[in-house]
């Protein structure tokens, strides 16, 4: 089993500590892991990508993905202007979407075929629990509760351990339960066909 996971996000957002963590938490599962960023001109709110491979064996391979099992969107706005499209969604793929939508248009998506939908509110509940640097909701942690929710590889409990043995005990304290808020809030919109 190999999984690819694609994070788009804003610069400032946390998409490189998003996949870094999720990484750390496979390593608790007992699988294999890589994390890595891809940046353009860095600025705070210019678009950012980041990459995540989860396996039960060694990953050798060591490029950008684009093509992705999941695809995870920390900011609602990259749908419409079309960053999102840059990734192409594998045949039975996921996204993930922080927005308070209802729904996902086909139109802002790259995918071989159905793509399973789920959406959580994450920059709410990174503002219920005070994750705000410099004016900007932190949603990479909240992200992960979805994203764990959505495609049941990495559990809560391996997320919480990463998120406290990354931020520390009380940070990491506040982060995990943003998490596990968005693991209970996170939305199955079904299939965008």
């Amino acid at each position: 089993m190999l999984y690819e996971i694609v994070f788009h996000g804003r610069g400032g957002q946390g998409a490189v500590t998003a996949a870094n963590i999720l990484v750390q938490a496979a390593i608790y599962e007992n699988l294999h892991g890589q994390g890595f960023p891809f940046f353009g001109a860095e600025r705070r709110g210019a678009p950012v990508t980041a990459y995540a491979r989860l396996s039960d064996k060694p990953i050798l391979r060591h490029s950008a993905i684009r093509e992705a099992d999941v695809v995870v969107v920390l900011d609602d706005g990259l749908l419409e202007l079309g960053e999102v499209k840059k990734t192409r969604i594998k045949k039975g793929g996921a996204i993930v979407v922080n927005t308070n939508m209802s729904s996902i248009e086909r139109s802002w998506l790259n995918a071989e075929g159905a793509v399973h939908a789920y959406v959580v509110d994450a920059t709410k509940i990174a503002v219920k629990h005070g994750l705000v640097l410099a004016g900007w909701p932190l949603v990479n942690t909240p992200i992960l509760g979805a994203l764990s929710r959505a495609i049941r590889i990495i559990s809560m409990q391996s997320i919480e351990k990463a998120l406290i043995d990354y931020f520390g005990e009380k940070v990491g304290k506040k982060n995990a339960e943003a998490a596990l808020e968005a693991y209970k809030e996170t939305t199955y919109l079904g299939e965008v066909i």
